[in-house]
């Protein structure tokens, strides 16, 4: 398996590794995947997709999901659909990062990665920018990551 902190295109974002591995450009926009290595503890607020659906194919480590009020664990080998329109989130739990491919349709999503990671913006400093770039990607949140209250 490639080693996402030795990829030159691999971007950062609070800790979070992302590294595009097709970018919607070349799907006609159909989708993306988005190679991501997130360490023990991370995990976004609560949100909304409007556009995309999202799956999570888990490759290493576990994930601790909420979606829609339900709670439920995934580890490596494991994944995860989430249909446009669903509130969700997730953080990585146990004792080693989690490594997981996101899996957009359709595609485009992926610059909101390489948007967050440009202007290494602080949560929740940079709220009102972060949501800017959210709106662009059709993105809501609607509440804290899993954890805080």
């Amino acid at each position: 398996m490639i080693d996402l902190l030795e990829c030159p295109d691999t971007v950062e974002w609070l800790g979070v590794h992302y590294r595009t591995i097709l970018a919607s450009a070349a799907t006609g926009g159909a989708m993306s995947i988005v190679d991501s290595l997130s360490p023990v503890g991370s995990g976004p607020p609560r949100h909304i997709h409007e556009r995309e659906e999202e799956t999570f194919v888990l490759l290493s480590g576990s994930c601790e999901f909420w979606m829609e009020g339900k709670i439920f664990t995934k580890k490596a080998g494991e994944t995860v659909f989430v249909p446009r329109g669903m509130e969700h989130t997730f953080r990585v739990i146990g004792d080693r990062p989690s490594r997981h491919l996101v899996i957009l349709t359709p595609g485009g999503f992926e610059g909101f990665f390489a948007d967050m990671a440009a202007g290494q913006f602080q949560i929740p400093q940079d709220m009102e920018r972060i949501a800017e770039s959210a709106g662009r990607h059709r993105l809501r949140f609607t509440g804290p990551p899993l954890g805080v209250a």
